[in-house]
């Protein structure tokens, strides 16, 4: 009953809509994804690439038509809701390991999973030729920025406390996290409908070996200066921040964990709650599958810390 609930309200909120192209990205049987934007995507890109899946895998490239699925809560609802940013480095989308299997894992924890597929590529910041690339606008951010809205629209429909919508993010969606976490104060993008006029504020975030963050990474390694743990100009902490949970490797030899300790650092400094781990091993886009290290424990320590800030439970329970 509950599965059909989220159904009907998930079509309810869309123009009618049909997937043209056979390649998209889908989700698994019982999941509906739909378009988050109910007419034109704004600063769209023209002559866009058609969406397609990388061969035998579940990495989405050339989104230009985002979506979102949500993922009903298993047994118990916490009322708790998380919209879940794959990585990518915003070239692509790992729809997979950093989106359905966290949905999953997040479901059976009684939280409503809402899983973004945004745009890419060139809707964040990239390396390109070795150089750091910014767009012009940052369209996964508006993506992020509506979805939230979204969430909060129709929360009563998905039974949802609109004071406990978090985020979590992965590599590319660290970054992301980040992004929609200090930028909340008004949209980036022309409203649309008043799902736009709800606060895109996350009550919680949660970034995972995240990049694109530290100021310092573009610098020849010889010469650069490790010890400044300046975040990118993009990114700006306040202590309107939402509590947030950093984890990395610092065998990362993607992101490197100044990633993480640049951000932390910025939020100890406006006095954001913050709470960071960092593991000798692990490296990079493990998702839920590294099981046999200890930082494959990184769930439990998740749900240990969304109790302490009272998203699954009174703050005193922690």
């Amino acid at each position: 009953m509950q599965k059909s609930i989220f159904l009907v309200s998930l079509l309810a909120i869309v123009c009618a809509c049909s997937q043209a192209h056979s390649a998209v990205w889908q989700p698994s049987p019982g999941h509906v994804q739909v378009p988050i934007w109910p007419g034109t995507v704004p600063d769209a890109v023209p002559d866009a690439k058609p969406e397609s899946v990388l061969p035998g895998s579940a990495t989405a490239t050339d989104v230009s038509r985002p979506t979102m699925t949500v993922y009903a809560p298993v047994g118990h609802n916490t009322g708790a809701a998380m919209v879940v940013f794959p990585g990518g480095g915003y070239k692509v989308l790992a729809m997979d390991i950093e989106g359905t299997e966290i949905c999953d894992w997040l479901a059976s924890r009684g939280i409503t999973c809402v899983l973004l597929k945004y745009r890419v590529p060139s809707s964040g910041p990239t390396w390109e030729k070795g150089h750091r690339y910014y767009p012009k606008v940052q369209t996964a951010l508006q993506d992020a920025q509506r979805t939230l809205g979204l969430v909060r629209q129709h929360a009563a429909q998905w039974q949802v406390d609109p004071h406990k919508v978090g985020v979590i993010g992965f590599s590319a969606g660290g970054h992301l996290v980040a992004a929609v976490s200090t930028h909340f104060l008004q949209r980036t993008y022309a409203p649309v409908d008043d799902a736009d006029r709800l606060s895109s504020r996350p009550d919680f975030a949660i970034a995972l070996y995240p990049g694109h963050l530290w100021a310092n990474e573009d610098e020849d390694r010889a010469t650069r200066n490790e010890a400044d743990m300046k975040l990118r100009p993009d990114i700006t902490v306040t202590a309107d921040t939402p509590p947030t949970f950093l984890l990395q490797a610092e065998d990362d030899q993607v992101d490197g964990v100044e990633q993480s300790l640049a951000y932390y650092i910025a939020l100890q400094k406006a006095g954001v709650p913050a709470e960071m781990h960092l593991y000798a091993q692990g490296n990079h886009a493990f998702g839920l599958r590294q099981s046999k290290l200890p930082i494959g424990s990184w769930p439990t320590l998740v749900e240990r810390w969304l109790n302490t800030i009272g998203v699954l439970g009174s703050k005193k329970d922690g």
